[in-house]
């Protein structure tokens, strides 16, 4: 007969062989879960069997979108009217404070009505109407006004302070119950298999998380670093803007913005609110006087004060004084995506242009509302490959307002810098005199420059219509060779300017987009 206590020895050695095999697994299996599996590219990569996956974690969220700016704020209330469930993260929900994204285009404005967004660039921001710009050169001045006439009144242009904008567009996007806005850095695209799976992010706490979804729509902004892993960035540099805000002054020509042909680039203003008027110089290059030592006080007083209307040159030397003077270095950047199964780009992170003829936020409220087109149709998101393939449209369909508005942004700043060269002032002094010239020749490229006329043919035609006009007034009233040497020269000089960016847009798809085959995609069936 066993004696009962073999047996209860045998109980409590199974017992601790039990919790010791326990410790050992758990132990595993959290090493295995801490394992780096960060790749060269920028992704993390999930084990084959895709452990980190769970039903549940899969089946909350149909998009993560990164990012909560202009592009990201306004995509999350748009995909979850939709009925979509939304996860937005973004790196700081406090209000932003820039120096652009403050003045958005009637094209850009048409966009926010069709979103449902109008109401957050409004009197609650105290938002101001613009109607146009006035250009300013050598003491002389022109007006070009939007062509409105076949829209209703509120219909215009509108310019505010960038963060109250954005923070009305998240507040509206949370008053929706489908989407959740959780503060957090997101570090890395999650990736299995070749396939974007989510992010992996740190929460306002400092903790490591991972967020998954069938789709990833990454809008982290002109200072992205998630872009290199979904497109093949080539970012450029042409200037910095310097910022100011002058008080209790009005413009010389209200509710309009007003563009200096300056030396050695344009100096802007425009209005934030109704008693506030931005002042943006242009400085090339990517370095300004420092503001620290006093340089650029003295910059701003002695080179660019005697440039401003006289107006508004009290109020530039008393901004200047107070000494609240701000800079950032302006970026363009054409879209070059690499397709990429369960994630896209948006935004500042996908397409960056000049900020000179403030074009990015009709850009990108045009793609949102693309997007959400060619989304509307797709009940499950979960087929990444045959989305992805899909959304290649996308990149195609959005050329005539992208391409356009990229296209007139990167050729007027080279047209308004001023330069040493004889052909080169004359294309500027030729562009100031066209404008001046009314009708088609003011209305055409206003047109163009609100967003209302996204037709890239229309941009290259005034173009060069400014380049002949410029030739003209050269042979004007005699041709001379030396004259007509320097028109060529003119010719040359503004084929130099345009055709490298049409380069970068591709002529293919800006001007014969039909003829690109993924023009013709449609949606998978399931």
């Amino acid at each position: 007969m066993v004696s009962y206590e073999y047996v209860l020895g045998g109980v409590l050695a199974s017992l601790l062989g039990s919790v010791f095999f326990m410790i050992i697994t758990s132990t595993f299996s959290a090493k295995k879960k801490v394992h780096d599996f960060t790749s060269d590219n920028g992704f993390v990569r999930t084990p084959q069997n895709g452990e980190f996956l769970t039903e549940m974690e899969e089946k909350n969220t149909d998009v993560v979108i990164v990012g909560a700016g202009v592009a990201g704020a306004a995509l999350a209330y748009t995909l979850a009217k939709e009925g979509r469930r939304v996860h937005v993260i973004e790196r700081d929900l406090s209000e932003p404070d820039r120096i652009v994204g403050e003045l958005l285009q009637p094209g850009g404005y048409l966009k926010l009505i069709e979103l449902g967004l109008e109401d957050c660039a409004n009197e609650s921001i105290d938002a101001q109407k613009v109607f146009g710009y006035a250009l300013y050169k050598d003491g002389k001045d022109t007006k070009l006004s939007y062509p409105l006439e076949q829209y209703n009144s509120d219909v215009a242009g509108r310019s505010f302070h960038n963060g109250r904008f954005i923070q009305k567009m998240r507040e509206k996007a949370v008053t929706l119950s489908n989407v959740k806005l959780e503060q957090g850095s997101v570090t890395t695209l999650i990736e299995e298999k070749g396939i974007v799976k989510g992010v992996m992010y740190k929460n306002k706490a400092g903790e490591e998380m991972r967020a998954y979804a069938p789709l990833t729509i990454v809008c982290d902004g002109c200072f992205s670093n998630l872009r290199k892993s979904l497109s093949a960035p080539q970012v450029e540099s042409p200037s910095c803007f310097v910022g100011l805000v002058l008080e209790n002054c009005e413009l010389p020509h209200a509710n309009h913005g007003h563009v200096i042909l300056g030396d050695p680039s344009p100096i802007l203003f425009y209005p934030i609110s109704s008693t506030e008027v931005r002042c943006l110089v242009d400085v090339p290059g990517t370095k300004v006087p420092s503001v620290a030592n006093g340089e650029m006080a003295k910059y701003l007083k002695t080179v660019v004060a005697p440039q401003i209307p006289p107006q508004l040159l009290n109020a530039f030397m008393a901004a200047v004084d107070k000494g609240n003077i701000r800079s950032m270095q302006n970026r363009s950047m054409a879209a070059n995506p690499v397709p990429t199964p369960g994630a896209l780009l948006l935004g500042d992170s996908f397409n960056m242009r000049h900020p000179l003829t403030g074009g990015g936020m009709t850009v990108a409220l045009s793609d949102i509302v693309l997007l959400r087109d060619l989304l509307r149709p797709l009940r499950d998101l979960n087929d990444a490959p045959a989305l992805c393939n899909y959304l290649e449209s996308f990149y195609t369909l959005r050329k005539p307002v992208s391409s356009t508005i990229n296209t007139l942004a990167g050729a007027l700043y080279k047209v308004f810098l001023a330069s040493p060269d004889p052909a080169r002032q004359e294309m500027r002094e030729a562009c100031f005199g066209y404008l001046s010239l009314g009708g088609i020749c003011s209305y055409g490229p206003v047109s163009l420059l609100s967003g209302l006329n996204p037709r890239p043919l229309h941009l290259f035609l005034h173009f060069f219509a400014v380049a002949i006009y410029g030739v003209g007034r050269l042979m004007f009233p005699v041709p001379s060779p030396q004259r007509m040497w320097l028109g060529f020269r003119l010719i040359m000089s503004a084929s130099g300017i345009i055709f490298p960016i049409i380069k970068g847009e591709g002529v293919r798809q800006m001007f014969f987009p039909a003829t690109v085959p993924a023009y013709y995609r449609s949606a998978p069936v399931h």
